[in-house]
């Protein structure tokens, strides 16, 4: 293609249009730079300079500054609330509601943000009244996930129920374990009422709800017990081992006890010693070993107990075995009656139940964690562990 001469003159002017294109955002991007406050390029420098708190002041000052930095009212309140300052949280977000000047879409934001911030603070009433305004909104899903997790803290089963089948509906994964526990909770409340209709059909809606839910198994057999009715307590309890089988040694005594009362001793035993054989457990032999003194005697539980020591070696199962030595031990025999001691004390000094999520640890065992209230977090095993 040849170059003619009007292309000539077209040149220059695509040049000068490019030039002034570029004065005009050159101005533009001076315009915005002097808008924004110093106070946010010190914020800047601190973080940068890793001088956090510095600079949450300073982007404070921002936020003083220029009533429009919505966002960064969001992060610092958000922030103020990771950090446990919660008064200031809530007055920053507080103060976002109030203003006229916001559209629905952001009023609504600054009012989430605010029960959150009443969440954190333990205002679990005003978190409520907040979180049931958003169920229909933009909010609407976290709104509830919230909402369930205040019926829980509150003890409210009946709501928490209720919440996790709306939740259900929403096309969220079904929370059936820990539903079948607040069926759970509902059922412990009727006993305490004498109301074992009503506890029975808590349970059953616990199994209905989540089949291999432990716990509605063990309060059944509970239930049952209570009642005299023995043998429909083993059904329940003997439930466990297809539901869990690490939850034996919290159900083991309760087993044994019922078959006892019925005369089956010997049936029982030797069910927890199949349970043992096909689950092994320093807990579950810890049971198996108290009844095998109880009823046979220091020599045939010293025997059980050394065969157990070389299969799941721990310091539970050796300080029965160096009971069983003990007892069995000549009056003068002081070096096995002072390892037993040494290991039993050990024992009583490491052992403990511990949730996987939090590290919250226990003397005894919790369906939930008392410290990060999270469901069957807590294994039903002890474990050994030095402080």
């Amino acid at each position: 293609m040849e170059l003619e001469a009007w292309h000539l003159l077209v040149l220059p002017l695509f040049f000068a249009l490019g030039w002034a294109a570029a004065r005009v955002d050159i101005r533009h991007l001076l315009r915005e730079s002097r808008a924004v406050p110093a106070s946010y390029f010190q914020g800047l420098n601190y973080l940068l300079n890793e001088q956090p708190d510095r600079a949450i002041e300073a982007f404070v000052e921002v936020a003083k500054v220029n009533a429009d930095t919505l966002e960064l009212h969001y992060a610092l309140g958000a922030l103020f609330r990771k950090r446990g300052e919660i008064d200031r949280a809530i007055r920053m977000h507080q103060n976002l509601v109030d203003r006229a000047d916001l559209n629905q879409e952001q009023n609504l934001r600054a009012l989430y943000e605010l029960g959150l911030d009443y969440m954190k603070a333990g205002l679990l009433d005003r978190a409520e009244d907040i979180f049931k305004r958003l169920q229909a909104g933009a909010h609407g899903l976290d709104a509830k996930r919230n909402l369930l997790e205040i019926y829980v803290l509150e003890k409210e089963w009946e709501q928490a129920i209720a919440m996790a089948e709306e939740l259900e509906r929403t096309g969220l994964p079904a929370q059936n374990a820990e539903t079948a526990h607040y069926y759970c909770e509902l059922a412990l409340n009727a006993g305490l009422r004498q109301d074992v209709a009503a506890a029975r059909d808590h349970l059953q809606a616990a199994l209905a709800k989540y089949r291999k839910s432990v716990r509605a198994s063990m309060q059944l057999g509970d239930l049952e017990a209570a009642a005299g009715a023995d043998m429909a307590a083993i059904e329940a309890w003997r439930q466990v081992e297809s539901q869990n089988p690490a939850y034996l040694p919290v159900v083991a005594s309760r087993l044994f006890q019922a078959y006892k009362r019925s005369g089956r001793a010997d049936d029982g035993l030797n069910l927890l010693q199949a349970y043992l054989e096909r689950h092994p457990s320093a807990d579950l032999f810890h049971i198996v070993f108290g009844i095998l003194v109880e009823s046979r005697g220091w020599n045939e539980a010293r025997a059980v107990a050394a065969e157990a020591l070389k299969r799941m070696p721990s310091l539970r199962v050796l300080d029965d075995y160096l009971q069983a030595r003990s007892a069995e031990s000549e009056p003068g025999d002081l070096e096995t009656r002072l390892a037993q001691d040494l290991v039993h004390r050990q024992v009583g000094r490491t052992m403990h139940y511990q949730c996987g999520r939090c590290g919250f640890k226990a003397r005894q065992f919790f369906w939930q964690c008392p410290a990060c209230a999270a469901w069957d977090s807590i294994p039903p095993e002890r474990i050994e562990h030095e402080h």
